[in-house]
């Protein structure tokens, strides 16, 4: 059930993300405002519109949700791996995605403070992102 839920979930993602679903959303939306002057702008004209956007929504929320999680997990592990073949790397960063978003942010703290004492300052991401763009 899982990897038949995982393959259309993806197809359906892939489908969704192309400039052909864009275009065909607005073309439906052209469609019926168009249709308009033909129902006489009735309140079942506008429900059938509202009601379509809503299923639409409320679906791709959970697809988009579930492509995230593979490609968060696939990120993670991909960099749990680098982490283990790179000597020198700190194993215990391995699978601290599950920690709290306090701990995650004490963490990041102590590297950049870390990163900071090395560099004879306090380090800010500002301060990283001007070293990492006066390298070019």
């Amino acid at each position: 059930m899982d990897r038949i839920f995982t393959r259309i979930a993806s197809a359906i993602a892939s489908l969704a993300g192309r400039p052909a679903a864009f275009i065909t959303a607005i073309l439906v939306i052209l469609i019926w405002g168009v249709s308009g002057p033909v129902f006489q702008w009735s309140d079942t004209w506008q429900l059938v519109v509202n009601t379509g956007t809503t299923i639409v929504t409320f679906l791709m929320v959970f697809l988009i949700q579930n492509s995230q999680n593979r490609d968060a997990a696939a990120m993670q592990a991909k960099l749990d791996e680098l982490i283990r073949a790179v000597e020198g790397a700190r194993g215990q960063f391995i699978g601290i995605e599950h920690l709290t978003d306090e701990k995650i942010e004490a963490i990041r703290d102590k590297l950049e403070k870390d990163v900071g004492e090395a560099a004879g300052k306090e380090a800010t991401a500002d301060d990283s992102i001007e070293r990492l763009l006066s390298r070019y």
